[in-house]
């Protein structure tokens, strides 16, 4: 493989990392042990990011192969061997979303991007590296819960980025599908055949795989409503039993935002998750969304975000070591100075943000906590975006920003080595 783009971080290492991709090698499985993974007899703790175009750069067609290459070599040599990947992308044909989506109608499936989710997987346990899929989205940006309504006759999704749609107007909508029987068959069978696929490039059953960490149920599933709860959670526990119910072999997680998915109550996402067959707990964390953050007060507002998170993160490391399961901050992130989208802007504020979380990390591995694992969000590598507007549109690089957002606004590209050098720093401290 040529590499087109050589970063210094990883510039002396690049050699080692292929050679090591070429190396036929099983991945040793990843278990919980009471608060903590473990990664065979040894215990697991990770600084991972989310990558979930993964399987759309395996592709034959339209895919790239060798930027995905280069990126899994580049992701590894900063210790980076978690990476948290879609396996779900309903439709893409709204505007703004995913495309071409993985299931383009109701039980159909890409051929193409199922032979990219199993490259990708092949490359992955080549390097020893570990996938959470997370198998559906809360958020049109992938078709996701919003798209099986749609195909089973609840009108067309409100989609909330074209006027006059709103988000309340958007989530009242997608509320309905915790109780859409007809929806919630049609993603059991989507469950099912995923979990039931062979990979073709290492005749591993999926359910049989080491490279597979965790399947997940979806991106940010929520209850909306407080009087949603109890439809939410028969919907989660019943979904959870039948991952259990195929594979017993691999961790179950939900892929919730933690309280900010739960109607903004703490004891609401203690009930949804008081489930022995969720193996662990999930939280997400973001300051810009949640009004915490703003770039034009940013010597203003940093460190007061850095407290919300952390006080964020402590609350739900409670709820953690009540149940004596992991947790793992999974999405977390901050846009570049300014909001730019050019990579060449600052990512002074970002890398404090970070590294506050990784110390948090590195405090809660050295004592034992519950805390043990992040994803930050997001790995874009050597993908290219438009710094002037921003804007996505089909053939463009995906850089890990859903395609409704300004592209580049929360990536970290292969050139930010700064932050690639504090994940390599905290990933050597807590292994």
């Amino acid at each position: 493989m040529k590499l087109k783009f050589k970063p210094l971080l990883y510039l002396f290492a690049a050699s080692v990392a292929f050679s090591c991709a070429n190396e036929e090698k099983e991945p040793e499985r990843i278990t919980v042990k009471g608060t903590q993974f473990y990664k065979g007899d040894k215990p697991y703790n990770y600084i991972g990011t989310n990558y979930w175009y993964g399987a759309m750069l395996g592709a034959k067609q339209g895919g790239d192969r060798d930027r995905l290459e280069e990126e899994l070599d580049i992701m590894k040599t900063s210790g980076i061997d978690n990476l948290r990947i879609m396996v779900g992308a309903e439709s893409g044909l709204q505007d703004f979303t995913v495309t071409p989506a993985l299931q383009p109608k109701q039980g159909e499936y890409d051929d193409n991007l199922l032979d990219g989710l199993d490259y990708l997987l092949n490359e992955m346990r080549k390097r020893d590296m570990h996938a959470v899929l997370y198998l559906t989205n809360n958020w049109e940006w992938s078709g996701g819960m919003a798209q099986y309504l749609e195909w089973n006759g609840y009108g067309k999704l409100p989609n909330p980025n074209i006027p006059p749609n709103t988000w309340p107007q958007f989530m009242e909508y997608t509320k309905q599908f915790h109780s859409c029987q007809p929806c919630i068959e049609a993603f059991n069978n989507h469950i099912k055949f995923i979990l039931g696929r062979t990979n073709n490039y290492n005749q591993k059953k999926y359910t049989e795989d080491n490279t597979i960490m965790a399947w997940q149920i979806a991106n940010e599933p929520r209850v909306f409503t407080a009087d949603n709860e109890e439809q939410f959670t028969k919907w989660l526990t019943s979904v959870v039993d039948l991952i259990d119910s195929l594979d017993s072999y691999h961790l179950i997680s939900t892929g919730s935002e933690g309280m900010a998915g739960s109607a903004d109550d703490l004891m609401i996402f203690d009930r949804t998750h008081n489930n022995p067959k969720i193996d662990y707990l999930t939280m997400h964390i973001w300051p810009k969304n949640w009004g915490w953050y703003d770039h034009t007060k940013a010597s203003e507002t940093l460190q007061p975000s850095i407290d919300k998170a952390m006080s964020y993160i402590n609350m739900h490391i409670d709820v953690a070591g009540k149940f004596e399961k992991p947790i793992v901050l999974e999405e977390f992130g901050l846009p570049r100075e300014g909001e730019s989208l050019d990579r060449e802007s600052s990512v002074a504020n970002r890398d404090k943000f970070y590294e506050a979380v990784f110390k948090r990390l590195e405090r809660s591995v050295d004592n034992k906590e519950p805390f043990s694992g992040v994803n930050f969000w997001g790995f874009g590598g050597i993908g290219k975006n438009n710094p002037k507007d921003g804007k996505w549109k089909k053939g463009d690089d995906f850089t890990t920003d859903p395609p409704q957002e300004p592209q580049g606004l929360n990536t970290v590209f292969a050139s930010d080595e700064s932050t690639l050098r504090l994940v390599k720093e905290y990933n050597e401290k807590i292994k």
